[in-house]
């Protein structure tokens, strides 16, 4: 029993011995997105404020855990009049739901460089599960700071009246469907 126990013990102490944090660079990451306008064209947009954690205890990511947070109040739209709609209470009602959350319940490698991530994503006071498309584009050791770099291409679908948003916009008006899009780059810590 006690052989059991201490092989347990190794095996665990080895799985967190190798378990990483990666800190996303703000700097060169960007996280947008794009709504279907009257049928006809794409509105993109993008959030100014965010952070964004994966931790992993296998070096080529899969079963990694992902976190992400978005500030609506910094929605960008680049047109004032429309971020100012978008955060009022007929949108994200940011004054009271200031902050998008994501956090990861599966890191799955699909096949060669690409995987999926499903987690909880709340948005508008409202949790739900999505799954999203990630690539990994590799790492490398950054020649200034001499950190270790790797970088991430995120997309998905999500439908913008599972989150209440925008509840008063007839689908002729905005589409149900909100494409998202981001690129990450994380440093390890």
């Amino acid at each position: 029993m006690k052989k059991v126990t201490l092989f347990a013990a190794g095996l665990l102490l080895s799985a967190s011995t190798f378990a990483q944090s990666w800190s996303v660079d703000k700097m060169h990451s960007y996280v947008g997105f794009g709504i279907t306008h009257l049928t006809i064209s794409e509105v993109q947009g993008n959030f100014n404020s965010f952070d964004s954690k994966i931790t992993d205890a296998k070096a080529d990511f899969n079963g990694a855990k992902l976190e992400f947070s978005a500030d609506m109040n910094s929605i960008n739209t680049n047109v004032e009049a429309r971020d100012k709609h978008l955060k009022s209470a007929d949108f994200f009602d940011a004054e009271k739901m200031p902050t998008l959350n994501f956090k990861s319940t599966s890191f799955k490698k699909a096949a060669g460089k690409n995987y999926k991530v499903t987690g909880d994503l709340t948005m508008h006071g409202v949790t739900k599960p999505v799954t999203l498309d990630v690539v990994y584009n590799g790492s490398t050791t950054h020649p200034m700071s001499k950190k270790t770099m790797a970088g991430f291409t995120v997309s998905g679908n999500i439908k913008r009246s599972d989150f209440a948003v925008g509840a008063s916009m007839p689908a002729a008006m905005l589409s149900e469907t909100v494409k998202l899009k981001a690129n990450l780059e994380y440093s390890k810590d």
